[in-house]
């Protein structure tokens, strides 16, 4: 490992802003390892506004956040809204607990785990909104893509009645999946584009979707965009959007869709990454 990550993860330690758990706070250890392993309720669950925040706002989350650049900007756009990036990657993580150190944002917070354990850290209702931006599209494994059944039970734990999710992508293999699930599920899409950039402002973004999410969340949608944007933007690859709402009754279904046919649309990406 390098200085320079050493030198990070050791000033992360110093950051109010970020909350790294031990793994002695999420994992029972005294729990059969024939059952499988157990997640912890951490003491930050359903108490993220009292012990991480100045003031008691709803939660918005962006899972994937990277340096945390959306997480950010969002936060300053918006300061009547509460937000929390997530990430496994405590070099990634640095920049963004720094930037929000160093601007004295109140209203924005990071979390260094995986997304698998996601539960343990957010009591019923707790969050209003969920950010995906630019996720691995996990084409080898649905239950490892972010809009996967499994996944969405996740998420129902504790995104509360009516809370959204936005899906920001440039891949069109994660975009036609979740809108298959959707499909499948019957779960009500609010805005849904396979170009953003191309796309008219107010015929994507209703009136509806606005007053719950901000104005100011929708110049950010089109004006913020992560190092991986820019560079599938300068490759030529377009920038899908989706919102959708994921309260139903019952297991999520996979959807019955043409995944090899999207596989393939996949490879020229897939070949850029490499």
């Amino acid at each position: 490992m390098g200085h320079g990550k050493l030198k990070k993860f050791e000033e992360n330690k110093s950051f109010g802003c970020l909350l790294q758990p031990s793994i002695d706070e999420v994992f029972d250890h005294n729990f059969s390892s024939e059952s499988g392993l157990h997640l912890l309720d951490h003491p930050i669950k359903g108490h993220w506004n009292e012990k991480m925040f100045v003031k008691d706002q709803p939660i918005i989350l962006e899972l994937g956040c990277g340096k945390g650049e959306y997480t950010i900007d969002l936060s300053k756009r918006n300061p009547e809204f509460n937000y929390i990036g997530v990430d496994i990657k405590g070099a990634r993580l640095w920049k963004g607990a720094k930037t929000a150190t160093d601007l004295a944002l109140t209203n924005v917070a990071f979390l260094r785990t995986k997304i698998e354990f996601i539960e343990s850290f957010f009591a019923t209702s707790e969050v209003s909104e969920i950010w995906l931006t630019f996720s691995d599209p996990q084409i080898k494994s649905e239950n490892n893509r972010l809009t996967s059944p499994l996944f969405l039970n996740r998420y129902r734990h504790f995104l509360k009645e009516g809370g959204i999710i936005h899906l920001k992508t440039d891949s069109m293999f994660l975009h036609e999946y979740t809108k298959a699930m959707c499909s499948a599920n019957s779960l009500r899409v609010m805005a849904c584009t396979e170009d953003l950039y191309a796309s008219d402002r107010t015929g994507l973004y209703s009136s509806e979707l606005a007053s719950v999410c901000g104005e100011s969340a929708v110049d950010a949608l089109f004006q913020v965009q992560t190092y991986y944007e820019q560079m599938f933007l300068n490759q030529g690859f377009r920038i899908t959007y989706m919102a959708f709402t994921i309260d139903h009754n019952g297991d999520y279904v996979s959807p019955e869709w043409d995944s090899d046919y999207w596989k393939a649309k996949e490879l020229p990406r897939i070949t850029t990454l490499h």
